[in-house]
């Protein structure tokens, strides 16, 4: 699936949420996933990939639903970051260019 399909498809769910709302569940969403990430590397727990990338989606949900109320796509969202990383690590991520950039 194109990424700017999705976020067609994903609209069709949007309603009227604000942009507070989008932005706080997008960070509801984010910690949701980081908390899984945490269980296993702090508690020992396994790691529940299928349900992290449950969460993955739910993100993905969000940030399309913020493109789509800022009348943005997520390709141009996509091609300017990449864009952004190209500009700031021409030859790949690197530590040094991470602190001297």
């Amino acid at each position: 699936m194109r990424i700017d399909d999705y976020q067609h498809n994903a609209a069709r769910t949007l309603g009227d949420a604000d942009l507070r709302i989008l932005a706080l569940g997008l960070c509801g969403e984010s910690g949701e996933a980081a908390e899984i990430v945490k269980k296993h590397m702090g508690h020992g727990h396994d790691l529940d990939v299928d349900n992290l990338a449950k969460e993955l989606g739910d993100v993905l949900w969000y940030v399309a639903a913020l493109a789509t109320a800022l009348d943005v796509n997520l390709s141009q969202v996509a091609q300017a970051n990449i864009a952004k990383l190209r500009a700031r690590y021409p030859d790949g991520f690197s530590e040094e260019r991470s602190r001297n950039r």
